[in-house]
């Protein structure tokens, strides 16, 4: 019998048939529910996304979900079995990369028996027996009745272990279990290359509690040191703060980071003095490789920082390229309270992109490092990423804010061209304010010649690489910063725009759902675009929403605008486009366009388009072509012409 002749709630009359039934279950569930209910029901929509597919596979037909389980028909027990395999496997490769609070838990058991079918839903003692058996599997277990087991045996390639005979509730005969033994089960637990590392948070044991920034400063700059060391793949700071302050040990971090070594310090800072300990540790074994102390000035705290990568290096027998001595034995500025700001201002700047109060901080620490030092490459550098960043954002106003922001890179770049960051920089400006997307790529190359670990320089090159249509090159970088930074909010919601714009909507929804996870109040601008680009439109508006609420300028503003002129909201629409163009911080030309594009308003948004073009005010050139909110206009000869002039003709847009 097929599915299709299942019978459905339209018949009244009750029918009978023998089917093979899965029931599964989270383990914990209800316990992770009273703790953490948010997380608890983003794993089991998490859960929701892995099962389906799998099932659909096997051809299992989901007659429901209750809460965190599923109840699935089977037409065959070897079908069930092969499907139950595979659920177990692929919810085993995703909580691989996952801290233990974010992995999935799943028990499943099979049972053949006698099924009765009325209004859609099943039951009767085959359903009773698999939910009852399913409490019997261990964590990532599976269990089988001996009625599957007559079926299967020799017909699956995994061994089956007997567990006996067991008394089941409200089952009025003891039924024989066997339990299906995963290959991964008896095998040694994985071992994680020592070359691929994490640095710690240095601990801050001085006095002074405000003294913090000193030591994320450290550790920040160990990190630094460390990436730009090509034989390693060392992870980025936005995954290792989370262990900041946390009770956990050396191979519980190992084997949520994935990493084979771990740098771990402290750091206590009394005036001019500084003491510095650190050590290195073999994750997958605890053992300690090599430690030291320093007790230095603080106008040494640059050799402290070589001597410890070295040592790092040499202790895992990495032989270092003469560029990489340079790189990791660099000195830093002559003032050691330059660096001192630098520090401050770098553990602000990573605040969250949109916090303009964190970003205003993180500017005025760079300006007291550079009133102290001028020609401080690196301050410069980030300067100007700072105040072209708050100008994006809607925050200053664009056009003397980007023309400070290539001023100070430029000036960066002409002090020192082989500092990763400086090109990162360079990159950025050239992406976001002349939209130069040949120059941007070259720029972001460089960067990754000099650190292949940077992180922001793997997602900025993913956004330049999906705007010029080159998709499956972006979601190859995404995905080497998911590596580099598996825990980071930050990576996962750049990675969801990534999918977004390459059209892998699933994919997408998947990492917007692990970046709420870490920032429960944050994207929802990225993805209620998600949400627009899929169709789902109210969804999206209602995200957008709460987008304005937070951030307020007219980044936010037009977003939502377009998001009310797709939904119908015309006058909403018009109303924010009004407040967009009052803005006493200038017009967001670009923007509006893409409002007016959605209004249907050609004729208005082609204007706006055209003035975003004279002024230099585009997102980026190279997106322009691609812009899904601009796809209406694709076919106007303006558009065309305008495209003639901004030399993108190269570019073949996807259809509209």
């Amino acid at each position: 019998m097929t599915s299709a002749e299942v019978p459905t709630g339209t018949e009244n009359v009750p029918k009978r048939k023998l089917a093979a039934i899965m029931f599964t279950d989270m383990v914990g569930y209800t316990t992770l529910g009273q703790r953490n209910e948010s997380l608890s029901l983003a794993l089991v929509e998490e859960q929701r996304n892995i099962i389906r597919p799998i099932l659909r596979k096997h051809d299992g037909r989901e007659i429901k979900t209750m809460g965190d389980a599923f109840l699935v028909e089977f037409q065959s027990a070897l079908g069930a079995v092969r499907c139950a395999y595979g659920i177990q496997r692929a919810i085993r490769e995703y909580n691989l990369s996952l801290s233990e609070e974010q992995r999935l838990h799943i028990r499943i058991g099979i049972h053949v028996g006698d099924v009765v079918y009325s209004q859609g839903d099943i039951s009767g003692d085959a359903v009773n027996v698999a939910s009852r058996i399913e409490s019997l599997a261990e964590d990532g277990g599976v269990c089988i009745t001996r009625q599957v087991y007559d079926q299967v045996q020799n017909k699956f390639d995994l061994p089956l272990t007997n567990l006996g005979s067991k008394t089941l509730k409200n089952v009025s005969l003891p039924i024989e279990v066997f339990k299906i033994s995963m290959p991964w089960q008896n095998s040694s637990e994985t071992l994680f290359p020592a070359t691929r590392i994490a640095v710690l948070p240095f601990a801050n044991i001085s006095a002074d509690p405000n003294d913090e920034y000193f030591s994320d400063g450290l550790t920040e700059e160990m990190i630094d040191r460390l990436c730009q060391v090509s034989k390693l793949e060392v992870i980025a700071r936005t995954s290792v703060m989370n262990y900041k302050k946390k009770d956990k040990n050396v191979s519980e971090i190992g084997k949520e980071l994935r990493v084979g070594s771990i740098v771990e310090g402290s750091v206590r800072k009394v005036g001019n003095k500084i003491r510095v300990t650190a050590q290195l540790i073999n994750a997958n074994t605890e053992a300690h490789l090599w430690s030291s102390r320093y007790d230095r000035n603080l106008d040494d705290i640059f050799a402290v920082q070589s001597d410890i990568a070295e040592n790092v290096t040499d202790a895992l027998k990495v032989r270092l390229l003469d560029s990489e001595k340079n790189a990791v034995g660099r000195k830093g500025p002559r003032h050691p309270e330059a660096y001192v700001e630098y520090l401050k201002g770098i553990h602000f700047g990573h605040a969250m992109f949109g916090n303009a109060i964190e970003q205003r901080k993180s500017i005025e620490h760079f300006e007291k490092a550079l009133a102290l030092e001028p020609d401080y490459p690196e301050a410069l550098a980030l300067l100007g990423v700072a105040v072209g960043g708050l100008a994006y954002l809607g925050f200053e106003p664009k056009d003397e804010s980007y023309a400070r922001s290539k001023q100070l890179v430029s000036k960066a770049i002409e002090l020192d061209d082989t500092i990763p960051e400086v090109h990162y920089a360079k990159g950025m400006v050239e992406f976001y304010v002349d939209g130069d997307w040949a120059k941007a790529e070259k720029e972001h190359k460089r960067a990754l010649e000099l650190n292949p670990n940077y992180l922001d320089a793997h997602l900025l090159y993913a956004l330049l690489l999906v705007s010029t249509g080159r998709n499956a090159e972006a979601i190859a970088e995404v995905q080497k910063a998911l590596r580099l930074d598996p825990v980071s909010f930050d990576a996962r919601n750049t990675s969801a725009v990534v999918y977004s714009l390459a059209g892998k909507f699933d994919e997408a929804l998947e990492q917007h759902s692990k970046a709420s996870e870490m920032e429960p109040e944050a994207g929802h601008t990225t993805l209620g675009i998600t949400l627009l680009l899929m169709g789902r439109i109210e969804e999206g508006v209602k995200e957008l929403e709460q987008a304005l609420k937070r951030g307020g300028t007219s980044f936010f503003k037009v977003n939502l605008a377009y998001a009310y002129a797709v939904s119908g909201r015309r006058e909403e629409a018009l109303k924010l486009a009004e407040e967009i163009k009052a803005d006493s911080k200038g017009p967001d030309s670009y923007g509006l366009a893409s409002v007016y594009a959605g209004l249907g308003e050609k004729e208005e948004a082609m204007n706006w388009l055209e003035k975003a073009y004279d002024e230099r005010m585009l997102f980026t050139l190279p997106l322009f072509i691609y812009e899904p909110f601009l796809a209406t206009l694709r076919g106007e000869p303006r558009f065309k012409e305008l495209t003639r002039k901004m030399r993108l003709n190269e570019f073949s847009p996807p259809a509209v």
